[in-house]
């Protein structure tokens, strides 16, 4: 019976090294990058793109809600400091993208309001919204992104910077505030 149950434990952990869903979640993606689908952003500035714009370089892609009083804070804090840290070490080959999942209220406007409360700096860090609402599940769904409005008005969403390689494949998630894990492993793309 022991056997059995470590053969199980064993499985479900995938060998002991996958203990919550988000583990799971990250392990698969370093293990089969994946291709996001082409979903049509509207940037800050309303210009419309997809993901294949930023083929060539590396993105670092958060999700936020501009209205979000916590985790979304925390998620701009940590994009302000990659900004200075790409800028310092010279990397024009990365860019920055926070995506917005309240069509209703991340407007252009409030992306806006979202970046310059951040000081993002339109050439490194883009902010958007998903511009057909029938894009938004899909997308989400490709990089593992749950969203739960609760009963403020707002919404409960797993948090992490996800990083897209130069032929526009997730191959990599990071804490929230990994700011180091991000560079250090954008580091050893350089060129690739």
């Amino acid at each position: 019976m022991l056997v059995a149950g470590a053969g199980v434990f064993w499985i479900k952990t995938d060998g002991a090294r996958a203990f919550t869903s988000e583990s799971a979640r990250r392990l698969a993606i370093t293990r089969t990058p994946r291709k996001p689908p082409p979903a049509l952003l509207e940037a800050s500035d309303r210009r419309l793109f997809t993901l294949e714009n930023f083929h060539g370089r590396m993105v670092v892609v958060d999700f936020i809600y501009t209205h979000c009083p916590t985790v979304c804070f925390s998620l701009g804090s940590s994009f302000a400091r990659l900004q200075i840290a790409l800028d310092e070490s010279r990397r024009d080959d990365v860019h920055l993208l926070s995506v917005g999942f309240d069509i209703a209220r991340d407007t252009p406007d409030a992306l806006s309001t979202y970046g310059q409360r951040h000081k993002a700096d339109p050439k490194r860090w883009t902010l958007v919204r998903v511009a057909n609402v029938r894009d938004l599940k899909p997308l989400l769904s490709a990089f593992g992104i749950v969203v739960i409005p609760d009963e403020y008005g707002g919404f409960t969403h797993n948090a992490a910077l996800h990083v897209v390689d130069r032929q526009g494949r997730l191959i990599r998630i990071f804490d929230a505030d990994d700011i180091d894990g991000v560079r250090e492993f954008i580091g050893t793309k350089r060129g690739s």
